[in-house]
């Protein structure tokens, strides 16, 4: 019996385990949508934006380390799956985007919303082709899907709008089989990398995601070294909760703590992370760096031993050669500082702490001190969360405040735009968490500009149904814009939003809304929002002039903030 190509397309990817594809319908690619119509396990999430729908597709993929999909039709459509594709590759999950394409009779004669979607996605896509013939399609599906989670990266099929109805000249299987491998280094390069540490005197471990399946084997490292862990963003996922090393982040998001432990060790040993702020660390150092992706070692600081395999077989090999540490002394030195760090972040975070000597003194300087302290409701949606809870955030202060009060303890997964920094991520990828698992607590901290930017998907969550708690950090600014003009000493400029009543729109697309404009409603709103059984968007209207003081501040970013307010405030006086 044939198969058309739409139809083994949809075929496929029941195979691979697909549950949902993210896109919106448009004609190039009506005999694919139609195939999944029909398909018994896939089910077509209609999107109201492709770049929604690319943002889902990836964070669908990152919770399961499975492939995610999304599909844009022929011209603006797959333009539009761009940004989300982007975030899916610099976050090293794997995608299938299919992209509709003009007729294939109509290729190359600037067709009306043709795009050359193989130059559009060079950058993007570490595979692309456009099917030229329904032959075709079996090998470069497997090629496609091979080579995305092979290579972690985003893979592009375009499919002329003429090709996806056809039939297969054979019913030729799509063999999709990929055997996964763990990497060690061979015994010498690990002589030589446990003989640095063992002389290399204090050791802080800088753990990025790439270690998150190796939690045992890492923690036992610590403990044997007596060395202090400092956490990557992405890594508070699987080392933050009950343990008792880890120091949090360093970085503008960091702590005086973590910055202690780089800048006081001897020898750093990083594992499975790329971070990228070149600035952040230390110099005169010894460095031994493990990444299961060869490029990355030494591209953000020079490595004296640079594995390149993965972290679990690599350290449990370092286990077998290093010596165990009786002095504790760096790590106990650098637990301390956390530990003092992290109750002065307490105190910002209590209802009360305005009411305070400080805060009747700020009272008197700040005329929005009435407004919400965006601590305060990062510590209220930690506490009312669940423990197996997906949080989601926006680029910008909302990770800011996620990454100070939010811990990720127990089951807690965690999703960001952290290596691309776009804006606007949070929403979708809850959409895509929450499809996953109805039942399961999806929390995303949105900006009101990244929520503004992709506003329309809202009615996605309303339409699928899905019980995703929104906070909006509503200070009505581009929060992280702010600060950066004014820690340079620039006045702020272009950063204020005219936002509207983010809980009334809410309510009139159907979503339970809520709106909290003063403090002492914070803790009812929160409340409330967790109680409600279906979708909620909580607007909390937030404090625009709290900051967030960075690991390390210098006297030029004190000087700076200064100037920038001075001229702030001879701007509002009209002086």
């Amino acid at each position: 019996m044939t198969r058309t190509v739409g139809r083994l397309f949809a075929d496929t990817l029941e195979e691979l385990g697909v549950q949902h594809v993210f896109g919106v319908v448009g004609d190039a690619l009506n005999p694919l949508t139609d195939a999944i119509r029909s398909s018994k396990s896939l089910s077509w999430v209609g999107c109201r934006h492709e770049e929604a729908a690319a943002f889902a597709a990836g964070a669908q993929s990152q919770l399961t380390d499975t492939i995610g999909v999304c599909m844009g039709t022929v011209g603006p459509g797959a333009v539009h799956l761009l940004n989300g594709l982007y975030d899916a590759a610099k976050s090293g999950t794997p995608v299938l985007a299919v992209a509709g394409q003009v007729p294939l009779s109509e290729v190359g004669t600037d067709y009306f919303q043709e795009v050359d979607n193989d130059l559009l996605f060079k950058d993007v896509a570490v595979f692309r082709a456009t099917v030229t013939s329904p032959e075709q399609l079996p090998g470069l599906l497997e090629v496609a899907v091979r080579t995305a989670i092979g290579r972690r990266g985003v893979a592009v099929l375009s499919v002329p709008g003429d090709i996806g109805d056809q039939e297969l000249p054979a019913d030729r299987p799509v063999r999709l089989s990929v055997a996964r491998s763990a990497n060690r280094p061979d015994d010498p390069a690990l002589d030589e990398a446990a003989q640095l540490i063992n002389d290399g005197g204090d050791v802080t471990l800088l753990v990025g995601r790439g270690a998150r399946e190796s939690r045992e084997d890492v923690l036992t490292l610590a403990e044997r070294l007596g060395a202090p862990m400092v956490l990557t963003l992405k890594a508070k996922e699987g080392f933050e909760g009950e343990n008792p090393y880890q120091v949090g982040q360093t970085g503008l998001i960091g702590n005086p703590a973590a910055a202690w432990a780089m800048d006081h060790a001897d020898t750093l040993l990083l594992l499975g992370t790329d971070f990228p702020y070149r600035d952040w660390y230390p110099e005169g150092k010894k460095v031994v760096q493990v990444d299961r992706v060869a490029e990355h070692i030494g591209r953000r600081v020079p490595v004296d031993v640079g594995l390149a395999a993965d972290v679990g077989p690599t350290v449990r090999g370092l286990l077998e050669r290093i010596e165990a540490r009786k002095d504790h002394g760096h790590l106990e030195s650098a637990r301390k500082k956390f530990t003092q760090w992290r109750e002065g972040q307490r105190r910002l975070g209590e209802p009360g702490h305005d009411h305070k000597l400080l805060g009747r003194v700020r009272s008197a300087l700040d005329n929005r001190s009435h407004l919400v302290r965006p601590e305060a409701l990062a510590a209220a949606i930690d506490s009312a969360a669940a423990d197996d809870a997906v949080f989601t955030s926006d680029t910008g202060m909302a990770t800011v405040w996620l990454s100070r009060f939010v811990e990720m303890r127990g089951g807690r997964r965690l999703l960001g735009s952290y290596n691309l920094g776009s804006m606007a991520n949070a929403m979708p990828q809850a959409i895509g968490a929450q499809l996953l698992d109805r039942d399961r607590q999806v929390v995303a901290f949105c900006g009101d500009g990244g929520l503004s930017m992709l506003l329309g998907d809202l009615m996605t969550i309303r339409s699928e149904r899905l019980p995703v708690k929104l906070v909006v950090f509503d200070n009505q600014r581009l929060g992280m814009v702010k600060l950066e003009q004014e820690q340079a000493g620039l006045p702020e400029f272009g950063t204020v939003l005219d936002n509207p009543d983010f809980a009334a729109v809410a309510q009139a697309l159907g979503i339970t809304g809520i709106r909290v404009t003063r403090a002492e409603d914070l803790a009812d709103g929160v409340r409330h929002a967790f109680e409600e059984p279906g979708p909620v968007l909580l607007d909390v209207l937030t404090n625009p002039d709290e900051i967030a003081v960075p690991a390390k501040p210098t006297v030029q970013q004190g000087w700076g903030f200064a100037i920038a307010k001075v001229r702030e405030n001879l701007r509002s006086t009209g002086s």
